[in-house]
């Protein structure tokens, strides 16, 4: 399937509509690397909101016979995809690192992740079904059972193109639901490639329906009258928006949005292991993960030796070429969004914010940002405190007790994650009680997730039921409660 449309070095990009690849009707899109923006990665035209409805029409209509396919035969559509992506880590990863901007490394490892989602979902029919209640009658029991919502949109932000989408739509598809799958208009070679893995995989027509475009093709699909569901992982603006459009039109909705999450490392913290994690968590990846740190905690009494330590790591931190073996951190996704992050920064600066540490970025291009560590100072506001920047920067505040360490943790709308570094369990144990977090790390990054635990933020992180693991069916499914009583 690659070479079919693959030309001179450039991808074609098509859409994914009933089984078949057509070319877009929409204006045109080509993918540029943030690199090196004269690199053309993947050009072709976006889809229309006609072409959403024939996507729309063609889920529903693939719907009840995927639904009425034994799950076991689902799963083997996802393990043979999931031998097609791995098998393709090494070309598939490198196309990722060109087009958005992370390490060959990182993007390999993205790719492998996929795989291993589509993997752990390809079992599900070995798994817990459904439940079994006793009756307070005689001769009858109540069964649980479940079925798929029917047509699920699916909605992917640019800093995981292949992670994200492959743990909203495996779960998707195992549990019987057909998709129709918008990707961030910034990353749609991996998109492609991931579709093309279940089409090769001989994933029935009109199961899965890939639509490339802007983001007003999203709200072409959540106002759609035949969408059963929607999962969404974003910025919180989009997230809430699309949101309020599902409940209006009485469709569940999943979002995955903002985080601003902590690092808090306590007093009597392995500072060595801390300082890694903690440079790890803000700046692999460029910081654009929505769990990467990007609020540090230090206990006061450690807070020099602790930035001693990081900017020590800082200094050895190269960043460049992303496909450079030796680079550790490469552009972020866009020149403007790297625009936007810099005028953040210097927002911070005259708001008071003390600049501890800024790389070097020169002779680089447009769209690199230096890892920056900015400290606030006690008791005053600032937006590096406040807001998401999805960039390499790390703002710092002291704290003078384990209490007040906890209470800056929590110093946020946002709950996706946090991450605690200490050796006394007592401590670790309080953190688990008082930070209101989805994800809490102990002694490592704040940022990963696994696919067979339940990954989502508290307050306004998150909206819905939980993904992956087997949080993932309360969501792709419903229930139907079964009293079974005989003649």
């Amino acid at each position: 399937m690659t070479e079919t449309i693959t030309r001179t070095g450039v991808v074609e990009l098509n859409l994914l509509i009933n089984g078949v690849w057509v070319t877009g009707e929409g204006p045109e899109l080509a993918s540029s690397s943030p690199t090196n923006p004269d690199q053309v990665l993947a050009t072709g035209a976006t889809a229309t909101v006609d072409q959403v409805q024939g996507a729309m029409a063609a889920a529903r209509a693939a719907a009840p016979g995927w639904a009425a396919t034994p799950m076991a035969e689902r799963g083997g559509y996802l393990t043979r995809a999931a031998a097609i992506i791995t098998a393709n880590a090494d070309a598939w990863g490198t196309e990722l690192a060109q087009e958005e901007g992370k390490t060959f490394a990182e993007g390999r490892g993205e790719v492998l992740r996929a795989a291993q989602i589509f993997t752990y979902y390809s079992a599900e029919s070995d798994r817990l079904a459904g439940e079994v209640f006793s009756s307070p009658r005689r001769g009858e029991q109540i069964l649980v059972t479940r079925k798929p919502l029917g047509v699920i949109g699916v909605i992917t932000p640019f800093n995981f193109p292949i992670a994200i989408p492959a743990w909203k739509i495996a779960p998707a598809l195992i549990f019987g639901n057909t998709v129709i799958w918008k990707p961030a208009s910034t990353v749609p070679l991996l998109a492609l490639r991931l579709a093309q893995a279940l089409v090769e995989a001989g994933l029935p027509v009109g199961v899965l329906n890939l639509i490339i475009g802007s983001g007003s093709l999203g709200d072409a699909i959540v106002n759609h009258p035949d969408l059963d569901g929607l999962t969404f992982t974003g910025s919180t603006g989009v997230g809430r928006m699309l949101a309020a459009a599902a409940a209006g039109n009485g469709v569940p909705i999943q979002a995955e949005m903002g985080g601003k999450n902590a690092s808090v490392v306590l007093n009597d913290a392995d500072l060595e292991l801390a300082t890694e994690q903690v440079l790890f968590g803000a700046f692999r990846s460029t910081g654009q993960k929505c769990t990467a740190t990007s609020r540090l905690v230090l206990q006061e009494d450690i807070a020099d030796a602790f930035l001693a330590r990081l900017t020590e790591r800082l200094n050895d931190w190269k960043t460049g070429d992303p496909t450079d073996p030796s680079v550790q951190m490469g552009p972020v996704v866009s020149g403007s969004a790297a625009a936007e992050i810099r005028a953040s920064i210097e927002a911070s600066i005259a708001q008071g914010a003390q600049l501890r540490f800024s790389g070097d970025v020169s002779g680089l291009g447009d769209a690199f940002v230096a890892p920056t560590v900015l400290e606030i100072p006690a008791g005053e506001e600032n937006i590096s405190w406040r807001d998401e920047f999805f960039g390499p920067v790390l703002a710092v505040r002291r704290a003078a007790t384990v209490a007040e360490a906890f209470a800056l943790a929590n110093d946020s709308e946002y709950g996706l994650s946090c991450a605690v570094f200490t050796q006394d369990l007592t401590k670790a144990l309080a953190a688990m009680e008082s930070i209101d977090v989805g994800i809490l790390h102990v002694n490592s990054e704040s940022a990963g997730a696994d696919p067979h635990v339940p990954f989502g933020g508290a307050k306004k992180s998150g909206y819905g039921p939980k993904e992956q693991g087997a949080a993932a069916k309360e969501f792709f499914t419903h229930t139907t409660t079964v009293y079974l009583r005989g003649a």
